[in-house]
């Protein structure tokens, strides 16, 4: 397996496959690496990071021509390390790139990506590739392109035979975490995986009652750690023993589990029927009519309303005519119509300069209305700002790569945001305006632009910013003006994620804080993907992950021929639903409520969720049983 980049995701992806699947990496970054510092997977593994770190110490006092890789590392933990400015043909070539069976180009870079990939599949048609890319339509091209140059190449056709191994898969970091970043911002959802038009949705429940049934339908994922207090104080970190959480419990464990431990549970829900904030908080992003115009405008226009019904009850019963009439007369004199009352009674005369004055009262008042109506529905390229009265929404700070697609993802879940910006350039402004979704522009380290974003009725605060300082602050900030506000940090580094959890947790233990590393979130995808299965998502269980893949039963041992209920392996994989291939009715192909009687044949596809290294022993057996699915 080769790895090229130039961030945490290429160290994380690497660590991932050398400790999860237990392959043979090549790792290619460029000679100023130093300033990013590998990620530890785990406590247990931290002498191999320490290793690693030392290895590419060393390798950056070697000098190192621009494309020219230096000689390569081989340290103890099986990771040989390789630097060069970018992964041309002569890198590509020294990595192995030729012998290899999977590449991973998740450079921050597209057009590097790309240019990388192409160059790749020159060198070994069946070679499977997965890239890095922000720009999913020019992805779906790329995918489609690759994967015809291998099937020519291979003499196949496209989907067939050996081309099927060497398979193009196009991910983005930000699509592979926003689901997790977004899901943990909203109530009663903490977990959400996205695919087909088919929304499924982890839940955390409370400790059941001992003996109480599991809910139909419901099947338990995972039970939570056992000690709000963790003895890793890593939210059930590797290093939590026994107290940390359990993934992918057996019926016993379950029982056992019960009154003691809370647990993730998995609800299918519908795409357009997102969550629902709780009554009285969350309003709708169209804006109503007490929200175009402020307070004291909506008080200035009842009032002058009332004088104009009061004067037209006054003139009917000084003059005895028609009710309608009376209105009718009060609204000529209001605006000047009317005659004269000359020759008429001194209270129809008097009713009448009190018209005009309130007709002079109104002028202002109306302008004023129409002023503000006009700057609430301002053009579609005027970015809006928060409503009047908004209460329940999500404040996001950030409009970047991971940001745009938070963004995109609460608002497909009906959830009404208010962003943050600093730059007025920020690439997902353009996404703002056209979701019609308020934006507050400025620097949320100063004093009011929280404010701005109504943070003091806001539901939760999602910092996804690109420097871990600023969320850290502008967490810090939302905390003392909303000590019991929900906060969920996307923090670059894992070890310093894992700091401020503890500490904003032992400072706020009654406000659900939350942080997350966008490494962490997307590189058990990336891993997957490079083993040539379909993932469909990734979901964090506290510190760890469960995944959600999509494969063939044949060729499985452990799956085909066996019912339901005898291919789960407690702690490793369950089979989920089966895929059939055609849209029922509700817009899916997947049965959910498959019976564990049934039995699994070869040319079934299932969905299935599993933890790591289940999934890595399904494809070591798969591998050596026979050829690639």
């Amino acid at each position: 397996m080769v790895v090229c980049g130039d961030d945490g995701l290429a160290h994380r992806l690497a660590a991932e496959l050398r400790g999860v699947y237990e392959e043979q990496v090549t790792l290619v970054v460029p000679p100023a690496e130093r300033t990013v510092r590998p990620p530890v997977v785990g406590r247990a593994r931290a002498v191999s990071a320490a290793l690693l770190d030392r290895v590419v110490s060393a390798a950056v006092n070697r000098a190192a021509g621009n494309g020219t890789p230096t000689a390569p590392s081989e340290p103890a933990s099986g990771q040989r390390t390789l630097e060069a400015v970018e992964a041309t043909e002569a890198v590509l070539a020294e990595a192995g790139v030729e012998r290899a069976a999977a590449l991973a180009l998740v450079y921050d870079d597209d057009e590097t990506n790309i240019r990388a990939a192409l160059t790749a599949r020159r060198l070994n048609p069946r070679l499977r590739l997965v890239l890095r890319l922000y720009n999913r339509r020019l992805g779906q091209h790329i995918e489609e392109l690759l994967d015809q140059a291998a099937a020519l190449a291979t003499g196949g056709t496209q989907g067939d035979g050996a081309a099927s191994d060497a398979s193009t898969t196009v991910l983005s970091d930000a699509d592979t975490a926003a689901p997790a970043l977004a899901a943990t911002a909203l109530v009663g959802t903490s977990k959400v995986v996205q695919t087909d038009g088919l929304l499924l949705r982890a839940v955390e429940r409370l400790p059941a009652e001992p003996g109480g049934p599991e809910l139909p339908g419901l099947p338990t994922l995972a039970l939570l750690s056992a000690n709000a207090n963790d003895p890793a104080f890593a939210d059930g970190s590797e290093a939590s023993g026994e107290q940390g959480p359990l993934l992918l419990p057996d019926a016993a464990a379950v029982r056992d589990a019960a009154g003691r431990r809370g647990s993730v549970v998995l609800e299918q829900v519908s795409y357009s029927a997102g969550p629902a904030l709780p009554a009285g908080l969350g309003v709708g992003m169209v804006p109503s009519f007490a929200s175009l115009f402020s307070r004291r405008l909506r008080i200035s226009l009842a009032g002058l309303v009332a004088c104009v019904f009061a004067l037209a009850v006054a003139l009917w019963l000084a003059t005895g005519i028609h009710p309608l009439g009376a209105l009718y007369l009060t609204l000529l004199d209001l605006f000047s119509i009317n005659d004269p009352a000359i020759g008429s009674s001194t209270d129809r005369q008097i009713l009448q300069l009190l018209s005009g004055l309130v007709g002079l009262l109104l002028l202002p008042v109306l302008l004023a209305a129409v002023l503000e109506a006009l700057g609430t529905f301002r053009g579609a390229g005027a970015l809006r700002r928060p409503p009047r009265g908004l209460g329940g929404h999500v404040v996001l700070l950030g409009l970047g790569k991971i940001g745009t697609r938070v963004l995109i993802r609460l608002r497909e879940l009906n959830i009404p945001v208010v962003c943050v910006e600093a730059g007025p350039e920020a690439r997902g402004l353009a996404v703002a305006r056209r979701l019609r979704v308020p934006v507050v522009l400025g620097d949320v380290t100063q004093e009011g632009v929280l404010e701005a974003a109504k943070i003091h009725r806001a539901h939760a605060l999602l910092a996804v910013t690109s420097s871990d300082t600023t969320n850290l602050e502008a967490a810090l900030y939302a905390r003392s003006l909303r000590p019991d506000l929900r906060v969920v940090l996307r923090l670059y580094d894992d070890d310093f994620a894992t700091a401020v959890y503890r500490t904003l947790r032992a400072a706020h233990p009654e406000a659900l804080t939350r942080s997350r590393s966008v490494s962490h979130l997307s590189a058990p995808s990336f891993a997957g993907a490079m083993m040539g299965r379909q993932i469909l998502g990734a979901i964090p269980v506290e510190r760890r992950v469960l995944l959600f893949a999509a494969l063939q039963v044949g060729g499985h041992a452990q799956l085909e021929g066996k019912t339901v209920g005898e291919a789960f392996r407690a702690g490793y994989w369950r089979v989920l639903a089966l895929d059939t291939g055609r849209e029922r009715q509700g817009g899916s192909g997947l049965v959910w409520d498959l019976p564990d009687t049934y039995v699994l044949r070869g040319s079934d596809r299932v969905v299935l969720a599993a933890t790591r290294r289940g999934l890595a022993e399904l494809l070591r057996r798969r591998r050596r049983g026979g050829s690639g699915a």
